[in-house]
């Protein structure tokens, strides 16, 4: 009998690619949310953080949750209110997950969590980070943090748990990559900054194989960073998304005091980046069907 696998945050970009690769490999699929999916193949139920509620049957039934919620961190402007959401929508729905799990007759054996490479701060320049390396300062970072130790709880509960610190996830349906494209496909596409902060990236493909391996493989257990093996530079990056694209690069990187004017605090997402290394996944035996930039790119654009 096919295990049943419960996403959170299953309308997200992540989730909606996740969905149709499990059901592909004839998992049942169930979806949490604050409303019900369109999906007929799909099981839907409803939850709400702020009243500690999660619909009757969603745990019950899930002998794996993948537990992807959490307010985008680029998509809107970091107002005290906005910060507060991107916070609790991560730390509480993580929490009420754990005293559901607690509370409630499930037969849950495996929990994969999303968190972030945010964790490790701002700017770390040209160093490599791992799994081991110190958290960061900033606000990013503190939202990992609190994050984590509430996916530790769930550790607890005698239940596999794998944390996944997500890069940046290239998809041609949204997220990073169509917004870093538009200036460059209207000849107007310049690198950021100095340029020289490196974007750890992933391939949508890939972190779905991830997840995947991560839900059917007993030996995957822990943090590991879901990012490709090979981060580039911001200027890097935009080079070769130019020429894949086909578009000359000709005006100079955009200084980040306009991008501070126009994004505030929320600037420092692509004004700092992070060189984080893929070596723990690879010695867990994971292949990437997309280790370099530019095929990945090509793949996704074409």
């Amino acid at each position: 009998m096919s295990k049943t696998v419960l996403i959170t945050g299953a309308s997200g970009l992540v989730g909606t690619a996740l969905t149709e690769l499990l059901l592909s490999q004839h998992y049942q699929v169930s979806h949490l949310g604050r409303s019900r999916t369109s999906k007929k193949s799909v099981k839907s139920y409803i939850w709400d953080i702020n009243r500690g509620f999660i619909e009757e049957g969603a745990l019950e039934t899930a002998n794996i949750v993948v537990h992807l919620a959490g307010a985008g961190v680029a998509d809107k402007p970091w107002t005290k209110s906005r910060k507060q959401q991107i916070m609790q929508s991560r730390v509480q729905s993580t929490r009420l997950l754990a005293e559901k799990l607690r509370s409630t007759e499930n037969q849950c054996e495996t929990v994969v969590a999303a968190s972030a490479i945010g964790i490790y701060g701002l700017d770390t320049g040209d160093d490599w980070v791992n799994e081991v390396s110190p958290a960061g300062v900033g606000f990013l970072a503190d939202v990992v943090k609190y994050w984590e130790q509430e996916i530790a709880v769930i550790e607890q509960l005698n239940i596999k748990v794998v944390t996944l610190r997500i890069g940046v996830v290239l998809s041609e349906n949204g997220g990073a990559l169509p917004k870093i494209a538009k200036p460059i496909k209207m000849n107007v596409g310049a690198a950021i900054g100095s340029g020289n902060q490196y974007m750890s990236w992933i391939h949508m493909n890939d972190l779905c194989q991830i997840i995947h391996a991560a839900i059917g493989n007993s030996d995957y257990r822990g943090t590991y960073n879901a990012v490709a093996p090979n981060p580039v530079t911001n200027k890097q990056f935009t080079k070769t998304l130019a020429q894949v694209l086909s578009k000359p690069l000709w005006l100079p990187p955009v200084p980040g005091a306009v991008l501070k004017l126009g994004l505030g605090e929320m600037a420092q997402v692509v004004l700092g980046g992070n060189r984080v290394s893929a070596q723990k996944l690879i010695s867990a035996g994971f292949e990437f069907e997309y280790p370099e930039l530019k095929p990945a790119l090509v793949n996704l654009i074409s």
